[in-house]
């Protein structure tokens, strides 16, 4: 398996789902804006979508991939297939009684989820109420993040990739086709977000069946394949899910700030596009293979396969970096502010993208060096320095906040970030088990001078855009689209001329299946 095609398969899939997530969410501002149905709906979907993407986008795989490989190697397709139903009966078991639970409580988890809600009692209903509607969207997600591992254990990884399009595309057509008709458009986007959960459960059936894994239900029993999986999925959901929970606890104290839920979320939609093209689809991809060459004691090729995750990551990575910190007020200007997201949103949703900018070469560096832990089965290590993160972020938070507001949230979010991936590592250094080798050492510094030299290329070009950008919607579009490619053209001759990275290297990468 070609380790950078395979990230490129799964990060053009998500792509695909960022763009129209892109498409969902202009149509979200210029619907609700960021007024109270929109901070209700905002903690309604970040609840469940937080452990949508503690599990689907790598930290499930944490702890049921190495194991998957095992067996389908060690034991064979039947082995592998008979642990994969223990699984998956203990996980739907559990889920159903955690649904039923939250229901019944989710008057009181709110006070824990926005306790700023509580001072606005028509905002506190909402929340409650679209909580309910949409928490289905968890079990649907956490089911899928099963069947994803075992396609994503066996080479096939669009499918996975490919499921949370639907989530946009069902929310889309509830903007487009239902809104109208209600008086409340959080309401329909709730049921939209549950409606979503159940159509990306039926696709990846759907894609496990093709994949001759066609899995029954067992009466759920904790058998020791189990019990491991449970040793080394909990702490592996914390440490995967790192920057998931530093968005939840931002959001927390977030809540207790007017209308700070919904700016912090429109900031989080844009640079998650990078970190969902670049960093998830790495640590998807990275995990099963240095799995399968630790098994066959190719300690040298996972060295190799880690070194090239780090070269490839960053070279997308510091660049989109820089843009989004030199560049955040067009961007959120073009994309958004229209209709009930008005110019004052533009300015404060730009500050806490620049803010969250600063983190994402970190944020992408944990998914590079967290399955070096992971396919040696210890979730433990990354759990630790991810509990280290955690409080960075809460302190940070904390005090940040009541110095500088919102914006404070996401400084200390890319702080806990850097620290996070500078402990995971310098520990895998230490141990032996990563060596930064000549090549990335030599092409990292050139890297990341491109980046620069291309952040003063924005800089100047965006005083030459502005009045286009601030034209018809049209005009600014087209704008931002000329600018955003002039940016990365000077990215890749800056990289030319520096030796960042050559020509015939990415029409290899391209060519090599």
């Amino acid at each position: 398996m070609n380790l950078v095609r395979s990230a490129m398969t799964v990060g053009g899939m998500t792509m695909v789902s960022r763009v129209l997530g892109f498409i969902r969410d202009i149509l979200i501002a210029g619907v609700l804006g960021t007024g109270p149905i929109a901070d209700a709906f905002f903690v309604a979907f970040k609840f469940p979508n937080l452990f949508r993407r503690l599990f689907a986008e790598g930290a499930f795989n944490s702890a049921f991939v190495p194991l998957f490989a095992k067996r389908l190697e060690g034991e064979g397709e039947a082995s592998a297939k008979r642990f994969a139903e223990e699984a998956l009966s203990v996980l739907l078991t559990t889920l159903i009684l955690l649904t039923i639970a939250a229901q019944l409580a989710m008057p009181w988890l709110m006070y824990v989820i926005a306790p700023g809600f509580a001072d606005t009692p028509d905002k506190f209903e909402m929340g409650i109420l679209f909580t309910r509607i949409a928490f289905p969207y968890l079990m649907f997600m956490s089911l899928v993040a099963l069947l994803s591992a075992v396609l994503n254990s066996v080479g096939r990884f669009t499918a996975a990739a490919a499921a949370p399009i639907l989530l946009n595309l069902v929310l889309i057509a509830a903007i487009w086709f239902a809104a109208p008709y209600f008086d409340n458009p959080g309401l329909v986007l709730s049921w939209g977000v549950a409606i979503a959960g159940a159509a990306q459960f039926s696709l990846m059936m759907i894609a496990v069946h093709r994949a001759g894994f066609s899995f029954r239900l067992r009466w759920p029993r904790m058998t020791p394949g189990v019990k491991r999986l449970v040793t080394l999925g909990i702490p592996g959901v914390i440490a995967g899910g790192i920057t998931q929970i530093k968005l939840l606890v931002g959001s927390i104290i977030a809540s207790l700030q007017d209308g700070a839920v919904s700016l912090l979320y429109y900031a989080d939609r844009i640079y998650q596009l990078p970190l969902g093209v670049v960093g998830i689809a790495i640590g998807i991809v990275l995990l099963p293979d240095l799995s399968r060459r630790l098994r066959a004691d190719d300690t040298a090729g996972a060295n190799k396969a880690q070194n090239r995750a780090f070269e490839f990551a960053m070279l997308l990575t510091v660049p989109a970096s820089v843009a989004l910190a030199v560049i955040p007020v067009p961007i959120i200007q073009v994309l958004f502010e229209r209709g009930a997201f008005t110019a004052a949103d533009t300015t404060g949703t730009a500050l806490a993208l620049s803010a969250f900018a600063i983190g994402l070469p970190a944020f992408v560096l944990t998914k590079v060096f967290s399955p070096g832990f992971f396919a040696r089965e210890d979730t433990v290590t990354p759990m630790r320095y991810a509990a280290i993160g955690i409080a960075v972020n809460i302190v940070g938070s904390l005090t940040l906040f009541y110095w500088i507001g919102y914006v404070g949230i996401a400084l200390a979010t890319s702080a806990a970030a850097w620290v996070n991936a500078g402990l995971l590592g310098a520990r895998l250094i230490r141990e032996g088990y990563y060596e930064v080798d000549a090549r990335l050492k030599s092409r990292l510094p050139r890297l990341i001078a491109s980046a620069v030299a291309m952040g003063a290329a924005l800089w100047y070009g965006t005083e030459i855009a502005a009045p286009y950008l601030a034209a018809t919607f049209l005009e600014s579009v087209l704008a931002l689209a000329v600018l955003i490619a002039g940016g990365g053209l000077a990215f890749a001759l800056a990289c030319i001329a520096t030796g960042a990275t050559h020509i015939s290297e990415l029409k290899a990468i391209l060519r090599r299946s």
